[in-house]
């Protein structure tokens, strides 16, 4: 059997060039990162603190779900695997936000229902 007959079935893996659009690109959300964290913290600017430091926690969320999700579709090579490898992985990624964000509301709801120093 030949070298191109055993990798007839493999996808493409991305170049040299993309993983190193992909190294700029999670070098940047993660200064975003560290930004919005040391904006917060000092509070200067005043006018772009004040946004983001009640904030921070979802912009933190969100930066670094987008951050795992790139490492997860390139290096990882999620991105050309099939559907069913993907779906193994995905889906309990899936289940376990569903998880937290259920969690997150259910102590929110009690947080409010029950008044401070209350029992």
């Amino acid at each position: 059997m030949s070298h191109a007959a055993t990798h007839a079935g493999e996808h493409a893996h991305p170049s040299a060039g993309t993983y190193v659009k992909i190294a700029v690109i999670l070098f940047v959300l993660t200064a975003f990162e560290v930004g919005a964290y040391e904006v917060a913290n000092s509070g200067e600017p005043a006018a772009l603190a004040a946004f983001v430091a009640p904030t921070i926690v979802p912009i933190l969320i969100v930066l670094s779900a987008a951050k795992f999700a790139l490492v997860a579709m390139f290096y990882m090579h999620l991105k050309q695997d099939g559907p069913l490898l993907s779906g193994i992985f995905v889906f309990p990624i899936i289940l376990a936000i569903g998880i937290a964000l259920a969690l997150i509301s259910l102590f929110a709801v009690v947080h409010l229902l029950v008044k401070p120093g209350g029992h």
